[in-house]
Order: C-alpha cells, then sequence, then structure tokens
C-alpha cells in the first residue's frame, strides 16, 4: 500500500487552477487589511489591482496621503505672506516651498501664498532669500 503525502502551505492558495504564493500578494490600498485582487495573468506573471474585491464592490477609495508640510505642524495662515491677500476659501492659498524641495518640510523653508502670487513667483526670480526667513510661530 502507498501513502500519499499531502503537504500544507498557508502561503500557497489556488486560484482558477493556478497555484497562488499570498505572501507575495500585495495589500489592498484602500483598507489595509485585506489582500488586493488578481487582476489577470500575462505570460506567467500574475498582475494584482491596487484594492480588495470587498472594496472594489463597495466603491472605496484610496485614501489620499497627508502633505509632507501638514505632518511637520505647518498650518496655514489665513492671509498670503507675499502680498497680504485675506482668502476666505482656504484653497485660495496654497504652501510655498521656498527652496523648491517638496520633501524640505522645515518651519522656515514654508511660506503659505496665495494663487496669483504662486504665478508671480513662477515667472520671476525667488521673492526670498533662504537664509533671511524667520519662524512663524
Amino acid at each position: 500500500m502507498t501513502k500519499i503525502m499531502v503537504y500544507y502551505f498557508p502561503y500557497l492558495r489556488f486560484y482558477s487552477g493556478n497555484m497562488v504564493n499570498i505572501s507575495m500578494r500585495p495589500q489592498c490600498l484602500a483598507c489595509k487589511q485585506r489582500l488586493c485582487a488578481i487582476n489577470c495573468y500575462r505570460d506567467d506573471k500574475i498582475y494584482y489591482r491596487s484594492r480588495c474585491d470587498y472594496c472594489i464592490r463597495k466603491g472605496r477609495k484610496i485614501k489620499t496621503p497627508d502633505p509632507k508640510w501638514k505632518g511637520s505642524g505647518y498650518k496655514k495662515k489665513p492671509t498670503c505672506d507675499r502680498c497680504g491677500f485675506r482668502a476666505k476659501f482656504a484653497a485660495q492659498l496654497s504652501v510655498y516651498h521656498v527652496d523648491g524641495n517638496l520633501n524640505n518640510s522645515n518651519l522656515q523653508n514654508l511660506k503659505t501664498v496665495c494663487q496669483n502670487c504662486v504665478v508671480e513667483i513662477a515667472k520671476t526670480d525667488l521673492p526670498w532669500v533662504v537664509g533671511d526667513l524667520q519662524p512663524d510661530f
């Protein structure tokens, strides 16, 4: 009598006849709990979606990450630092990085400017000298 050995691998699953390694499967970007849905098989490679089946059915969107300047503690001011414009809506103002590096979120590098000044800054030279900045607390 021959014995049939059955091996159990918890990280392998069968999907439509193909063995899939679920430890290599990415996590859902919307809920960050379940594994992403399989999109297609092409040339012996598996392509995944960015969300799981549940989030796709429920219509859940991928959350956009907060900008780095928000994590550093900077808050938009109600007025423009360049021209003094007082905004009615927060969308009329944006945060400007003086040195142009979006990863540099030092408080001395961040200024609140209106949309008109954004265009003026892009057309002209830098209005602030990087060394002359004072922190706005």
